[in-house]
């Protein structure tokens, strides 16, 4: 997955949040969660917001097309806040829209992935970040990473990669019989998965999935 090659000297725009198209399907409703507490928390938010700009492509029709930061712009959004600092990384503008998603495909800039880690159609990634659904597991390596299990790295999407890796080792589980069933002690109740294995249950936005111990 090869990165952007960022201008020098950046093009600095001010942009609705509700005007920005994702480049991926999913979010972790879990970090997005845990990013709107830490925002709740930011004193200067007007200085926040001018050091944590959205990187964009500038895509057919003027379209502005999110490269990093959905979990951030959608956390803002749904803290009320309606307007980001966005830098334009590259102007693909002249591009048709089919060659515009083959590009950022070959180029890694985009991520047609559902909350199943299946691929999709360009055409089902939302038009909007207010569309963005849940992939719990992305939580899950959210929370890894910060809890030291892999390194944070500036590659797009390398969270995704290990969201995939967490759902093709581990057993989803829903409902709360499943809950009762692993003792009822809620998220740090123990558990054993299909293979035996102890885990630790961890809730990921609204459904719990199992950490390996």
């Amino acid at each position: 997955m090869s990165r952007p090659d960022y201008p020098r000297e950046p093009l600095l725009d001010l942009v609705a949040i509700s005007a920005l198209r994702p480049t991926q399907v999913t979010v972790g409703m879990g970090e997005v969660k845990e990013k709107r507490r830490r925002w709740r928390e930011v004193k200067d938010k007007k200085q926040f917001l001018a050091r944590h700009m959205v990187p964009v492509l500038l895509g057919p029709n003027g379209h502005r097309y999110v490269l990093d930061h959905h979990h951030l712009a959608r956390a803002l959004l749904d803290d009320g806040v309606t307007k980001v600092t966005v830098m334009t990384v590259a102007d693909l503008s002249q591009l048709p829209k089919s060659a515009f998603w083959v590009y950022l495909d070959k180029r890694g800039w985009c991520h047609p992935y559902d909350d199943r880690g299946k691929r999709v159609g360009f055409g089902e990634i939302p038009r909007r970040i207010a569309d963005l659904s849940d992939d719990p597991f992305r939580s899950l390596s959210g929370e890894t990473r910060r809890r030291g299990g892999f390194a944070k790295i500036v590659t797009p999407f390398s969270d995704f990669i290990w969201a995939d890796f967490l759902r093709r080792r581990m057993k989803r589980l829903t409902g709360r019989a499943r809950l009762r069933g692993s003792g009822g002690r809620g998220p740090r109740s123990r558990a054993v998965t299909r293979r035996g294995i102890p885990s630790r249950l961890v809730r990921t936005g609204c459904r719990p999935v199992l950490i390996p111990l």
